[in-house]
């Protein structure tokens, strides 16, 4: 067989990963910090952009409109992935060993006529803002660059929260701890009262003591005080040096205060010279654990979305107060177009005017796609907002991305360094996200959290003549519709610190 040379035309398709494409998912997981930085640089660099200031009724377009090409025809609009190649993007990065940082699936469904997007591309990050089905939202954003975040130093907070991660695996559990994080003051102190805590979350008070107990092991050692006492005494307590009489001097700052030698030798039961070893103990130690840290990144981050009630429903609005909105400058565009003689320059302002257009359009996306999340998010867990902790229902990724009809890695990037600001505090969307334990007759799956809750009022009713044993409480619950072992109660009630019925019950034999 001759081996001859030949043209053959062949015709495929495949997924081109274009720098809008990527720019696009990673719009998404941004935080509002990091898309406030990514908006002022666009700002500078691209004079067709303008930032909508109230009030200001500018030349801005109301929309994007086609571009005009030097050659006077109109060029195609510029291209928002939908969520169909967003898909495929991540079927194409699985087939493709290139390392990159970020994922391709985002679902940004441009074209829906869900009630939550709004009309007016050109309204950029501001024309998602309300929903009328319980929600209305206005998106926000700060100011920093992605280079200094990678370069700060931790904060309190970023401190804190690994530990919530690391020591404390229910989610509920979680929840109380960010609250009583979000309550410290600037020395480090929890500055509200525990019962607050607890009416605002909707759980028992002796649940917030348990979790902040847990806190008070955390690293700096003393933060989470209620007083300086406390905080002086968890310092001690880590150094192994709270003996009687170092107790018997934290009791009496005011003595120490005052300087009365005298009296506080009295009370400690020490001598001179103990004492002034104590005395050198106490003022090693750290009054304001917070300290060591950026006072200013301590503070509560600002929520991406507000939840609210209003006439009987909940109402969702997207917090805009610190996003720059962007529009772009129809008058100015008009002008240079005009003015431009070079095909050089008329090709840098159909650049210039194409990211603009693409822009105001993809925040526009952004804002749609966390609104349908979080709107989602609260609409399956309605138990919880309306009634409390106790009633947080299990969830996963997948329940809310089959609702919503988008691919569980766009739920996971929007719930991620995301906040909602609730009656009952302030919550990433990710910790709505619990795990399950099913039931034994057919009915909906349990939040581990519900059990936790249902197990605790169990023996909070039972009575001395009728102590339940873990074995006891399994049976119950099962009667109740729980699929739930014995190992598993006792790993529930030991991590709430409760007592073997034994001890249970000879405790309540010695209170008759």
């Amino acid at each position: 067989m001759a081996v001859t040379p030949r043209l053959d035309l062949r015709q495929s398709q495949s997924l081109v990963m274009t720098p809008q494409l990527q720019q696009a998912i990673k719009l998404l997981q941004l935080n509002n910090l990091e898309l406030a930085a990514y908006i002022e640089t666009e700002l500078e660099q691209n004079p067709l952009l303008i930032r909508d200031e109230p009030g200001d009724g500018g030349g801005a377009d109301e929309g994007p409109a086609p571009e005009q090409t030097p050659d006077g025809n109109q060029d195609d609009e510029p291209h928002i992935p939908d969520s169909a190649e967003m898909a495929e993007g991540e079927a194409l990065v699985a087939g493709n060993e290139a390392p990159l940082d970020f994922d391709y699936d985002s679902d940004w469904d441009a074209g829906s006529t869900d009630p939550m997007t709004a009309s007016g591309p050109g309204a950029g990050s501001d024309s998602a803002s309300m929903t009328s089905w319980g929600g209305s939202r206005s998106f926000e954003d700060g100011d920093a660059d992605l280079e200094q975040l990678l370069e700060r130093p931790v904060s309190l907070r970023d401190h804190i929260m690994e530990q919530i991660e690391t020591d404390l695996e229910d989610p509920a559990d979680r929840m109380i701890a960010v609250a009583l994080l979000d309550r410290l003051d600037e020395a480090g102190y929890v500055s509200e009262s525990l019962d607050d805590v607890a009416q605002s979350l909707g759980c028992p008070v002796d649940l917030v003591e348990g979790i902040l107990t847990k806190m008070h092991g955390f690293d700096p050692v003393g933060i989470f005080a209620r007083s300086l006492e406390e905080c002086l005494a968890l310092q001690l307590k880590d150094r192994n040096r709270f003996d009687p009489a170092m107790q018997a001097l934290v009791e009496n700052l005011g003595l120490l205060a005052r300087r009365d030698a005298a009296q506080l030798m009295k009370v400690c039961g020490v001598d001179a010279e103990d004492l002034a070893e104590m005395v050198a103990e106490i003022r090693a130690l750290q009054p304001k654990p917070a300290l060591a840290f950026d006072v200013a990144t301590a503070q509560p981050v600002t929520p991406d979305v507000f939840l609210r009630a209003q006439n009987g429903h909940w109402t969702l609005e997207l917090n805009n107060e610190n996003l720059p909105k962007v529009l772009i400058d129809g008058q100015y565009h008009a002008q240079v177009s005009r003015e431009a003689r070079k095909k050089s320059e008329k090709d840098y302002i159909a650049e210039c005017y194409q990211t603009a257009n693409w822009l105001v359009r993809a925040l526009h996306q952004r804002a749609t796609t966390i609104l349908r999340v979080s709107q989602e998010i609260v609409r399956q867990q309605d138990a919880f907002f309306a009634h409390g902790v106790q009633h947080l229902r299990p969830l996963v990724l997948r329940d809310i991305a089959e609702a919503i009809e988008m691919h569980e890695s766009t739920v996971s990037r929007v719930t991620s360094n995301k906040y909602i600001s609730t009656p009952r505090g302030l919550f990433e969307l990710k910790y709505f996200f619990t795990s399950a334990i099913s039931s034994n007759i057919g009915g909906i799956d349990h939040s581990a959290e519900s059990v936790r809750h249902r197990i605790r009022d169990l023996i909070d009713n039972e009575s001395v003549d009728a102590v339940l044993s873990d074995d006891g409480i399994a049976d119950i619950l099962k009667k109740e519709g729980l699929d739930i072992a014995r190992r598993t109660v006792a790993k529930y009630r030991e991590a709430m610190r409760i007592p073997s019925s034994v001890q249970r019950r000879r405790e309540k034999a010695m209170r008759l």
